[in-house]
């Protein structure tokens, strides 16, 4: 790459307040995990606890893979990347103890002897909230940065390089950490695009399922974002001035820009995958359903805001945090009165928003098929019915079903439809004498919002709440999977687990192993185990290879500005055993 584009303007004072913002607002739109739980999220509320629910304090100690090479078979249960110094302003990351398995039994006992009898039913990857990112999308809301320091993440331009490691993490298992049964399938829940764009949607497509990717847009062979913007509310990494980051450490990385804007090459995934659609697959920034053509027609053209006014900014956020820009009018019109704040960038047709018509199109194109199956779930019926819901084969006896629970009427918060709860109520009375799990991308405490679907005015919506009744309804479900939250979770309701992991874009950035197993003595055991990136876990700020460039963007992500710590959940919601009556 020949150039980065410099966009420098007169730097205000207001900018280096920046990492002083207000953390805890809501994330609609793309904001970081400081902000509730990362993009999308619904508030900064943690997860419910179960009433009477038991958390035993037994573990049980797990011996540590033995790897061929620097991460083939690596898991948390073996080790993880930690901070060599947690005092230090900026953490550097080093080899870490794992995380032992802790077994779960609110609903059965964990009886002796099952590991020699049990038959595994399914084994297979959880990835969820890759966020795979186009960092120079004009209707990016990074400017709200100046009243929240994580309403902008300083690592994200290297999603791209964080998710080929990821894969390649996958791609290097081969078998489940528990049971040694090979893994059969991959699974994404959601959110795996950031803004909504068909280049993000065609390189999301392409990291799954195998080829070269240039995480660029715009202009060719320059960068255009907000990393070399003068505005120092941003980290500059390729200045030696001060920022609002540097000043907490973050390095200058010269060749930084240059770097993440290099083609990519994934190998995709090994594993046949399924792919499950989230809120910021289906809307504009993660919640708006801009029905005038506004912002469809502004992500495609050659203007882009960097910051505005901190009292405007002050007020875009706390609408984005009460959740009432469900039409995107709070960002339409601050877009229309700022065009003299705006600069000019390179259009290109590439960012415009996608349909779910054109999400399960590209699905369903053979370019697209990779492990396969074909249409990654979705089939020629989806398109037929405009649904984004299937259901699909995890095993012998064992179905799993994938539900789309995105409000498209504009919200980061999510529900389901009449017609798709009574699809899941049929799927499960005609599974009754097997297993069903559901994947979705929300969880049931941000599924809260049951305002109409603009496609189905007539049609009620329903609540977590209301999943959880059906699903205890029937003995058949054993799990619902899903994400959102960038938080490792798990709950027992009652007659099965509800499982949500952690993202790829937030630290830590994990995936998850899930392996159901038929103990036949009256109970069956899911074991969760988390994964990591590939990437070596100590970082060097020369190395801007691939991998060195996916080490960078965990470390990064662990010292975001403003970005929650708490996202590895408790010790019983990582490695575990849990345990139901089968």
């Amino acid at each position: 790459m020949s150039r980065i584009r410099s966009a420098v303007t007169t730097v205000d004072r207001r900018s280096f307040l920046a990492a002083a913002g207000a953390v805890g607002l809501s994330a609609g739109i793309g904001l970081a995990a400081g902000t509730g739980g990362g993009s999308g999220s619904a508030s900064a509320a943690p997860a419910p606890t179960v009433p009477g629910a038991r958390t035993p304090a037994a573990t049980t100690p797990t011996p540590a893979p033995s790897p061929t090479g620097p991460s083939a078979g690596r898991t948390t249960l073996h080790s993880l990347a930690a901070p060599r110094d947690p005092s230090a302003t900026f953490r550097r990351l080093g080899d870490g103890p794992g995380w032992r398995r802790v077994v779960r039994e609110q609903f059965a006992s964990a009886k002796s002897g099952r590991e020699d009898r049990r038959t595994v039913l399914s084994s297979f990857v959880q990835l969820t909230d890759l966020h795979v990112t186009d960092v120079q999308h004009p209707v990016r809301t990074e400017y709200v940065r100046s009243q929240s320091s994580g309403a902008w993440r300083p690592h994200e331009a290297l999603s791209v390089a964080g998710a080929v490691s990821l894969i390649e993490q996958v791609n290097a298992l081969g078998t489940g950490p528990a049971t040694g049964a090979p893994l059969t399938f991959a699974v994404t829940t959601g959110d795996n695009t950031d803004n909504n764009s068909l280049c993000e949607l065609d390189w999301y497509l392409t990291l799954m399922s195998g080829g070269l990717v240039t995480p660029n847009s715009g202009d060719r062979e320059a960068y255009e974002g907000v990393q070399n913007s003068g505005l120092r509310m941003y980290w500059h990494p390729e200045d030696g001035a001060p920022d609002s980051d540097k000043r907490l450490g973050y390095p200058r990385i010269d060749g930084f820009l240059e770097a993440a804007l290099r083609p990519v090459r994934s190998p995709g995934l090994t594993l046949p995958w399924y792919s499950t659609v989230g809120n910021h697959d289906g809307l504009t920034s993660g919640a708006y359903a801009d029905r005038t053509g506004f912002l469809a027609e502004f992500a495609v053209g050659g203007r882009k805001l960097y910051d505005i006014p901190d009292p405007d900014a002050a007020t875009l956020l706390a609408r984005i945090s009460q959740g009432d820009t469900a039409d995107g009018g709070a960002l339409i019109s601050l877009l229309r009165r700022e065009k003299r704040r705006m600069r000019a960038v390179t259009a290109d047709p590439r960012r415009a928003p996608f349909t779910p018509r054109q999400y399960l199109s590209a699905h369903l194109n053979p370019a697209n098929t990779g492990a396969g199956p074909v249409g990654h779930g979705y089939t020629r019926d989806n398109l037929d019915g405009a649904s984004l819901d299937y259901t699909f084969s995890m095993g012998e006896n064992v179905t799993g079903v994938s539900l789309d629970t995105t409000d498209h009427g504009g919200h980061f918060t999510g529900s389901v439809g009449t017609a798709q709860l009574d699809r899941l109520e049929r799927t499960l009375k005609e599974h009754r004498d097997g297993y069903v799990v559901l994947f979705t991308h929300h969880n049931s405490w941000t599924m809260g919002n049951k305002r109409p679907d603009p496609a189905r005015p007539g049609e009620a919506r329903h609540d977590g709440d209301e999943v959880v009744a059906l699903l205890r309804r029937h003995r058949c479900a054993v799990a619902w999977i899903n994400g959102h939250s960038h938080r490792n979770v798990v709950l027992p309701h009652g007659s099965f687990w509800e499982i949500s992991t952690a993202s790829h874009i937030d630290f830590p950035q994990l995936a998850r192993v899930i392996e159901i197993a038929d103990n036949k003595d009256g109970t069956l055991s899911l074991f969760t185990t988390l994964i990591e990136s590939a990437a070596p876990r100590e970082t060097d700020f020369t190395d801007l290879s691939q991998s060195g460039l996916a080490s960078l963007y965990r470390e990064l992500a662990l010292n975001a500005p403003g970005s929650r710590q708490d996202l590895a959940g408790l010790k019983d919601a990582r490695n575990t055993e849990l345990l139901l009556r089968r």
